[in-house]
């Protein structure tokens, strides 16, 4: 899950190797919007409620249906889709409405500047954008396109993308892009 971008995560309680609850409340806390179905024996009230409050969107009791499982899964998938403007490149997520990013799962602290710049690159990604576009669009100023202050934001955005520091590329004479892939 910290690899790739699911459509949903069909998860149960109890987990052979830990905590379906913990889990689910951590991809919470990496700010993982993937829809989460809960799906577990424990058919009590108070473990229905706990389920919904650690983060899941919707919980389901073994024995079930599979009709109905099968439809749940159809709703929150639909209904993730419906609410999420949120733009996906590779393994990274950006959501424009909450202003937040997360790469495999995990958020990044990203400056104003920077989640501005990411999110230009993001919506017309994997086409490139020219220096000076950059500079007008999120410094809203008309700055020398030779100036410096966008590689600098570009610097520091590479070094909060760690080991992705390739999704951002140098286009010679050109720009920049932003890449899903290496082989992009």
């Amino acid at each position: 899950m910290r690899d790739e971008a699911f459509d949903i995560v069909v998860l149960d309680w109890m987990l052979p190797d830990g905590d379906g609850i913990a889990l689910c409340g951590e991809m919470r806390a990496a700010q993982d919007a993937t829809p989460v179905l809960m799906l577990t024996a424990r058919a009590e009230v108070a473990d229905r409620v706990q389920g919904l409050r650690s983060g899941a969107d919707d919980y389901v009791v073994k024995p079930f249906e599979v009709d109905e499982l099968l439809a749940r899964i159809d709703a929150l998938v639909r209904r993730s889709r419906m609410l999420s403007h949120a733009i996906s490149v590779g393994a990274l997520w950006i959501d424009p409405l909450t202003r937040s990013v997360s790469l495999r799962g995990r958020g990044l602290e990203l400056t104003s500047k920077e989640y501005g710049l990411l999110l230009r690159l993001a919506a017309v990604q994997p086409e490139v954008v020219d220096r000076a576009t950059l500079l007008a669009d999120i410094w809203q100023l008309k700055f020398d396109p030779q100036s410096g202050v966008l590689d600098v934001h570009v610097s520091r955005l590479r070094d909060k993308l760690g080991d992705c520091a390739w999704m951002i590329e140098t286009v010679r004479g050109a720009g920049y892009r932003l890449r899903g892939s290496r082989e992009s």
